[in-house]
This record gives C-alpha cells, structure tokens and sequence, in this order.
C-alpha cells in the first residue's frame, strides 16, 4: 500500500454503559514496543481503571502482520478481539487503542461487553486526528546544468522531497520520491532533459 491515513495526535473520549465507565484513548504505534509504552502512559493519564484493555495494528489498515490485543483479566475474547477487528476495518494503520474500563457495578454480559469495547474503539476513531503517510523511495536523478531549472519544477509536481543537491561535472539531486510514482519518474526526466538525465533507485523504502 503506497499511502494510508496514520494518527496524527492521541484521541480520547469517554462513553458510560450501564453504569460503566470507558475512557477510550487512541495514538500512533509502529511497532509492539510503542504499543506497550502507550498502554503504560495511559495508565498514568487514567489512573484507577478496573481493566485497560488494548489493541494494536502496527502495520497498514487491515493487515495482520503486525498486530496484538489484551482482555485485561475482562472474560477472554470479551474486549481486545472487538477492538482489534473495529481497528482493522477503521481503514487507519499504525494505530493502538487503549479502554480503561470503570466497573459500575452491573454486569454487562460477555456480548455488552464486546459491544461497548467494539463501540469505544469506534468512537476513538472517529474523532482521532489523521494524516496521510506516503511511502517514498530513495532516488539519485543526475541531469545537466541546463535542465535544473525544468527538473526543479518536475520534482515539484511529482511531490518529490529533495535531500541534497550537488554541483559537480553535473547536477545530482537526491530525493524521496511517491513510491506510485516512481515508474513514472524516469521517463518524465528524459523527457525533460532531451533524454540526458538519469536515475537510479537505491532500493531504501522510507
């Protein structure tokens, strides 16, 4: 997947079941150790839950390569699963939700159990604050003096971010270029450089 929407900010918000208590808080985690250290931060930030309960994907929406859950001693398959598969159809990657649950004295059964836990997540989600990550590709384009100028205004169309660019024999810019359209580049800077310019791909995804 070459761009997807990540959490820009961490979102909070809190929803009352029954008499129970959900203070639902959610952020960015790209991998199981950002994960864990949020779930530890929110445990300071809402002190005195009955359960934090929590799910991860730490990879692209919808994929489970990188992913993990936890009931919190909540009856098994009651609390991380549904905020795990609400997560995963969000269509937000890179993203954890902690639920710290306020018990309030009525039980909820196993299935209000899942649906407040499925409901808070929702609700985190909807408000959570997101922002667009682009994969981009390491990219040295070398071209000629005469052809800066069209380069410049190229890359800037392609939304290409340039690192560095040196002046030798030629020019060699060094960018990070879309990965979607990386394909396209190449003929576009022949193009504008009479067929010239060249560029190689150094194989780092950023």
């Amino acid at each position: 997947m070459d761009a997807y929407r990540i959490p820009a900010a961490v979102a909070e918000v809190e929803d009352v079941v029954r008499r129970s208590r959900f203070v639902t808080r959610a952020g960015r985690a790209t991998s199981r150790e950002e994960a864990v250290r949020f779930v530890r931060e929110t445990r300071e930030r809402v002190p005195g839950a009955t359960h934090y309960c929590w799910a991860y994907n730490a990879g692209e929406p919808g994929s489970t390569a990188q992913v993990g859950m936890s009931d919190a001693g909540e009856p098994h398959g009651t609390a991380g699963r549904p905020m795990l598969h609400t997560l995963l159809h969000s269509g937000v990657g890179e993203v954890v939700v902690v639920c710290a649950r306020y018990y309030g004295g009525v039980k909820l059964g196993t299935g209000g159990l899942a649906r407040a836990y499925a409901a808070g997540a929702k609700h985190v989600l909807e408000v959570c604050p997101t922002v667009e990550k682009v994969e981009r590709r390491a990219v040295v384009v070398t071209v000629a003096y005469e052809a800066v100028r069209r380069v410049d205004r190229l890359l800037k169309d392609f939304g290409a971010t340039v690192n560095e660019r040196t002046f030798g024999a030629d020019v060699q810019y060094r960018i990070l270029c879309p990965s979607h359209r990386l394909e396209d580049l190449a003929p576009a800077i022949a193009e504008a450089t009479g067929g010239r310019g060249r560029v190689a791909e150094d194989n780092t995804t950023v």
